[in-house]
Order: structure tokens, then C-alpha cells, then sequence
């Protein structure tokens, strides 16, 4: 990321993503550089009611037909991790300011108190649109592990979905890129 991609970021943060950590709790915030355009990836991000379109670890999801502040979605996680359900609401959805928040308030696993944001904004990378994502996160530290366990599971399953996010968004922006080309245009203009 450059220097002024990070200052961005660290002002998006300081304006997004306020988070008050207690005593016994961890937070965190995650940055990814995104090629693909800011409308493409917001229109995967928005998706409360499907979140598998590109979390890896989402198998099901079961969501109200009409989204709205404190809409409740029940999530089935793929085996494999130390959890099976889980119980979300949407806490915010602002799509002028394309900022999701959910606070996870049920479910089996070990993320009590869980509560996420993710921003998008847009960023010119080589030239082209693209966006930066960031996303913020806070949540108890469960019995038997440190703030620093607890961070850096938190943190890897963010990545494994930036990730995810990513590939899948810069995917359907190659797709999209490659379909607009008029080979007939193109002759023509040699």
C-alpha cells in the first residue's frame, strides 16, 4: 500500500471505525487493496443476506427478503472450524457511505460480544479504479486465551474473507473488462 493509500486508510479508520474495547476484549482493523472498480465490490460487501457470494467459510445463510437496521441472519459454517452457527444482526447498512456493521448475537462458537465493520472507498491503483476495504472488528476474549490468541484468529479469518473478497470481485472485473471488447473495433482501428 502507498503513503497516501495509508493515510487514507488511517483517516477512513478514525471516522468509520470507532470501536470501544472493554478490559476484556480485543480490536482490530484490516486493510485491503482491491483492483477491481468500488461499485463491483460494494455490491458483493452489501449482501448481508448472502455473504457466502465470498466468505469461504459461509455454507448457508438464511436472511430476510427485505433488508433493514436489526435484520437477523442465521449462518452455517463450513466444517472445520471451531463452530457451526451463527446468529447475526445487521447493525448498519449505509449505501452513500458504503459501510456495513454487524454484531453477531447468537450461534455456536466462541466470538461473544462480536461486533464488524467493513468500509469501502474508492482508489486509484496503477491507474485504474479500484478500492480499498477496510474492515474493524471487536469481540470478548473467551476463557483460556490471551488478547493476542484471540486477535490473531479473528484476524485470520478477516484475511481469509479480504482475500476471498478480492479475488472474487477482481475476478468478475476481469470478466467484465474482457466482455466489453469488440473485436470487430478493433480491426478497424489498425
Amino acid at each position: 500500500m502507498n503513503v497516501s493509500s495509508s493515510a487514507a486508510a488511517t483517516e477512513y479508520i478514525k471516522r468509520h471505525h470507532r470501536h470501544e474495547a472493554g478490559e476484556n476484549q480485543c480490536s482490530s482493523a484490516l486493510v485491503k487493496l482491491i483492483k477491481a472498480p468500488l461499485p463491483l465490490v460494494w455490491s458483493l460487501v452489501r449482501r448481508f443476506d448472502e455473504p457466502q457470494k465470498y466468505k469461504p467459510f459461509v455454507s448457508r445463510c438464511v436472511a430476510p427478503g427485505n433488508l433493514e437496521i436489526g435484520s437477523l441472519r442465521e449462518v452455517d459454517v463450513k466444517s472445520g472450524l471451531p463452530a457451526t452457527t451463527s446468529t447475526e444482526r445487521l447493525e448498519l447498512l449505509d449505501d452513500n457511505e458504503h459501510i456495513l456493521s454487524i454484531r453477531i448475537i447468537g450461534g455456536d462458537h466462541r466470538l461473544q460480544n462480536y461486533s464488524s465493520i467493513i468500509s469501502v472507498h474508492p482508489e486509484m491503483i496503477d491507474g485504474r479504479p479500484g478500492t480499498l476495504v477496510i474492515e474493524s472488528f471487536v469481540v470478548d476474549v473467551p476463557e483460556g486465551n490471551t488478547k493476542d490468541e484471540t486477535c490473531f484468529f479473528v484476524e485470520a479469518l478477516i484475511k481469509c474473507n479480504l482475500k476471498s473478497l478480492a479475488d472474487v470481485s477482481e475476478g468478475l472485473a476481469m470478466q467484465d473488462r474482457t466482455e466489453r471488447i469488440d473485436i470487430r473495433k478493433l480491426g478497424a482501428e489498425r
